[in-house]
């Protein structure tokens, strides 16, 4: 992936994938909104730096006002992902849920995890770096944390309850969202779609392993119809069979 100046700027507006999940498609990273059910809103992700202002103005078309954010959950702690949550938090007083062992890297106590890179993978992140930095991507700013979560919790508040998966290899703490009866994955960076819309393994793991092992896991999932991916484009229905044809084994090798 490359950034450009728009990285945090340009979307298309929020464009919905199921019953109350919408997503607002970045250059980089995308951003998912999804209906609580008291009316309010959570972001799955934030986006790169600069991405608040189009969030916001995505949740006061769907809610009114921007105010109803009231939840950020991050699937995990790389720049592109929560770049812009201590603005949205600064701008709507969110609360922020990461898993457990990404909250030092989230909160900044702790540096970020370096990956280790395949052949293939190595060129892909230096274009990447040097785009971000072509195009003056602020330095990252860190948030609180507000719940740490871990694998089997819930979170009640959805649309149905939904159930946090720990699914580490991207890095320690990449976390998944499963909405079982409408059958609805929230993959993080785990998972992604190709140009042909092939479901793939994530690049840039810090455990290659573990990353395959966990992706094995999300595609093991019952009823999974609908992938709401960070990187690519959705995978609307049919997610099953996509998965079961996937093979991250091999993938970025």
């Amino acid at each position: 992936m490359t950034a450009s100046p728009d990285a945090g700027r340009v979307s298309a507006g929020p464009v919905p994938i199921v019953p109350d999940v919408w997503q607002l498609p970045f250059p980089v990273g995308h951003v998912h909104l999804v209906r609580l059910s008291d009316g309010g809103f959570a972001a799955v992700d934030t986006g790169v730096l600069g991405s608040a202002p189009v969030i916001l103005e995505a949740v006061t078309r769907l809610a009114g006002t921007p105010d109803a954010l009231r939840q950020i959950v991050l699937t995990h702690s790389h720049v592109d992902h929560m770049g812009s949550a201590a603005d949205l938090v600064a701008a709507t007083g969110a609360r922020v849920l990461a898993g457990a062992a990404d909250v030092p890297a989230v909160t900044g106590t702790a540096p970020e995890p370096p990956p280790t890179l395949t052949a293939t993978e190595a060129p892909l992140l230096e274009q990447a770096l040097a785009g971000m930095a072509e195009a003056g991507t602020p330095p990252l700013k860190h948030v609180q944390v507000d719940v740490e979560l871990r694998d089997g919790d819930i979170l009640d508040d959805w649309p149905e309850p939904a159930h946090v998966l720990h699914v580490p290899g991207h890095t320690p703490g990449s976390t998944a969202l499963h909405l079982p009866a409408a059958g609805v994955l929230f993959t993080g960076d785990l998972m992604g779609t190709g140009p042909d819309g092939r479901v793939v393994l994530g690049p840039f793991n810090v455990d290659r392993a573990a990353a395959v092992a966990s992706f094995r896991r999300l595609a093991a999932l019952p009823g999974v119809d609908t992938l709401c991916v960070p990187h690519g484009v959705p995978v609307r229905t049919g997610a099953a069979r996509a998965l079961a044809a996937a093979t991250p084994e091999t993938d970025w090798l």
